[in-house]
């Protein structure tokens, strides 16, 4: 079959069908001839090859007649082959379109996928003949209605401001009231089991990890091992397809509208800091064969190799200005097309780095803040990478929120009775005031978590003091090593009554914060049901038992326990402020908005090395005129002593009483109990918490 082409239309890239043909567009600044090739339906035979005849300024198109939806196609590139000035063109090799919608087919580990002589002396530095075609997946020309943009209304979403950070296929692969043919796909995500256990913690937002299509690693499959995180990706628009439902791409779009119709926001964590192409070593897939000196960020003087800020064998370029336009492009299409509330960016420092280094007034953070699309969703920024100055956590603009894993460091630490902790958990349970507020910036800036995918699970932080990650196949040398853990008493699995009291009250202690602290709470999946990783504090390969989470042994009355701390904490203000705390005093009652006393009422003494069980009181901020009448108040014991305490309770108005709302100590919370003494007893390694009421309230 041949195909005839025009001259077509740079305007955009990709491959969009008209309703007679398609145009196709591709950025490469370098190349010296782009073939664009098509397959037969099945992707196993190359039908015709056409150069793209026409470029305008470094984007290559053309118009092909005939082509339809649903069309097989790749790229060829063609250039010098010379690694040692950055160029990597080998005609020889099938490139995927960086734009495609869909991908068709899966890549099969082959030599032929690498453009050098894999295994020759000389590496990267040979050159490879053979067509790497039958190796590697298609881009596919999408259906049209993919690429319009939604028309409906804006969901009402209810006041809350709990993330859910899941995997797509972890959440719903073993949940029983998943139907069996969406268990592990996307469209499972939005069955009503899930929306209706989503809806009972009081979640706001799902925050999905990589759902961009992605690759498995070579030496995971070496392995009998997969990528199971995803955190790899090769195609920025393209969904990985190993989750599809029965609707496919379909599927995930009503997934999304499904979900926001019950009023829950989805978020997907983006990985643009790196590709699956990895180093110089790497295969060629896309971007490196397309125009490696402008997709990637490669070493002054010494083009051969990639800056590896991200730890992954590259860094992709983001400050080139048709690679920030992609990354632009891709946002933009999931939140129009698809119907996305907001993106976690992985590694952030990486995509905001110029060629200097790490820019808040950089292009990636000057174009997104500005962008008519892009600056009215969530923006969440993991705020740190392995490059020269890389840990930025507070130094994002004031449109970012940020994963604070001080946060998660400094509440595993304190409960694990480390000493001279405290001022620092007083720090983090205020928002990080002294990490975010600066620049306008908001107490909801910092996403607090105790656990998240990266790391041991909450259940595993109480079970184990060392990582067990044997099963990834490395000799248990990855993961984390300072996981500030605490088995309590006993390396694993145990029947033994007291050291399980200790570790659910643990979990308790550590949730109980999480809810109490200023910020924006983040709760990993599985965490709420005690789910274990089995000691895994690296579970990136293990798409099995050991990632996915384990419904049929959930801790239902931990379960019951974070479903009461949500609905606590969205039951009063003075717990979810915007605006940080200070100790100012507010004008209606001329009380503080935050303090701090002992156990006997009096002030802290900060500098006393040995403290370590303090009061907090939380009243609405003096400097926020909305809240200027709001009379909430709520007083937080934190008892990290192992022996029971009298607490001096703060003097309450004429007609009001303390109400004891929350105990870590119980294992299932009572209703409110008044509290008409002036002290109350707390038991050891607790938390609690008091509101006031009035007289004439009902407890």
């Amino acid at each position: 079959m041949k195909y005839r082409i025009s001259s077509g239309s740079s305007h955009q890239l990709g491959a969009f069908f008209d309703g007679e043909g398609t145009n196709f567009a591709v950025f490469s600044e370098n190349a010296s001839q782009i073939d664009l090739c098509f397959f037969s339906p099945d992707g196993k035979k190359e039908i015709d090859r056409v150069s793209l005849p026409e470029r305008t300024g470094p984007v290559w198109h053309g118009y092909v007649d005939g082509v339809k939806p649903g069309a097989l196609y790749g790229y060829r590139a063609h250039g010098i082959y010379a690694p040692e000035q950055g160029h990597r063109f080998n005609s020889n090799k099938l490139l995927l379109d960086p734009y495609t919608r869909e991908l068709h087919g899966n890549w099969t580990p082959s030599a032929t996928v690498f453009g050098y002589q894999k295994g020759a002396k000389g590496a990267d530095l040979t050159f490879g003949a053979a067509d790497s075609a039958d190796c590697m997946p298609k881009s596919v020309v999408s259906d049209p209605r993919l690429n319009e943009f939604l028309q409906q209304e804006a969901p009402k979403f209810r006041d809350r401001d709990l993330i859910y950070e899941a995997h797509t296929k972890g959440l719903t692969k073993l949940h029983p009231g998943v139907p069996k043919a969406l268990q592990g796909t996307y469209e499972g995500l939005a069955s009503d089991a899930v929306i209706d256990h989503l809806l009972s913690l009081n979640v706001s937002a799902i925050e999905l990890m990589p759902v961009h299509s992605f690759l498995d690693d070579e030496f995971l499959q070496n392995k009998g091992l997969r990528n199971y995180w995803g955190y790899n990706t090769i195609g920025f628009f393209a969904l990985e397809p190993r989750y599809f439902g029965p609707e496919g791409i379909v599927g995930f779009r009503a997934m999304i509208q499904k979900l926001k119709a019950a009023g829950i926001k989805v978020y997907l964590d983006v990985v643009y800091n790196h590709t699956a192409e990895g180093d110089q070593n790497g295969p060629t897939l896309s971007f490196r064969g397309l125009d490696n000196a402008s997709y990637y960020r490669l070493i002054a003087g010494q083009p051969r190799y990639y800056v590896n800020d991200t730890g992954c064998g590259n860094t992709v370029n983001v400050s080139h200005p048709f690679v920030l336009r992609m990354v632009l492009d891709s946002l933009r299409y999931w939140v129009q097309c698809m119907g996305v509330d907001g993106f976690r960016f992985d590694l952030a420092t990486t995509v905001c780095r110029e060629d200097h280094g790490f820019d808040p007034h950089g292009g990636f953070l000057d174009a997104i803040r500005q962008d008519p699309v892009l600056s009215q969703v969530k923006l969440i920024a993991e705020p740190w990478d392995i490059g020269p100055g890389g840990y930025r956590l507070g130094g994002f603009p004031p449109e970012f929120s940020e994963w604070n894993d001080g946060y998660r460091d400094t509440s595993r630490r304190y409960w694990k009775c480390d000493p001279q902790t405290t001022p620092d958990l007083a720090s983090r349970l205020l928002g990080s005031a002294d990490k975010f507020d600066r620049a306008g910036r908001r107490a909801w800036s910092s996403v607090n978590f105790v656990s998240s995918h990266d790391g041991f699970t909450l259940a595993d932080i109480s079970r184990y003091n060392n990582r067990h990650n044997l099963a990834n196949g490395e000799n248990n040398m990855d993961g984390h090593g300072a996981n500030f853990s605490d088995n309590c008493g006993h390396e694993g699995d145990t029947d033994d009554p007291v050291v399980r009291a200790r570790r659910h009250r643990r979990q308790r202690n550590l949730l109980a914060t999480l809810f109490l602290s200023q910020g924006t709470p983040m709760l990993l999946a599985g965490d709420e049901i005690g789910n274990s990783q089995s000691g895994n504090n690296n579970a990136y390969c293990q798409d099995n038992d050991i990632g996915w989470v384990n419904w049929d042994q959930a801790d239902t009355e931990l379960n019951d326990f974070v479903t009461y701390l949500s609905a606590f904490r969205k039951a009063h203000k003075a717990l979810r402020q915007d605006r940080f705390l200070h100790g100012a005093k507010r004008e209606q009652d001329d009380q503080p908005d935050v303090e701090w006393t002992d156990f006997g009422g009096f002030p802290l003494r900060w500098r006393d090395p040995g403290m370590s069980s303090f009061c907090l009181t939380l009243r609405c901020s003096a400097e926020a005129p909305i809240y200027q009448q709001d009379n909430d108040v709520v007083f937080i014991i934190f008892n990290r002593s192992n022996v029971a305490a009298d607490v001096v309770l703060p003097k309450h108005p004429k007609g009001y009483h303390w109400v004891r709302s929350l105990d870590t100590a119980q294992q299932v919370q009572y209703p409110s109990r008044e509290t008409r003494k002036e002290a109350t007893e707390v038991s050891g390694s607790s938390v609690v918490a008091l509101i006031l009421q009035p007289d004439n309230a009902s407890s």
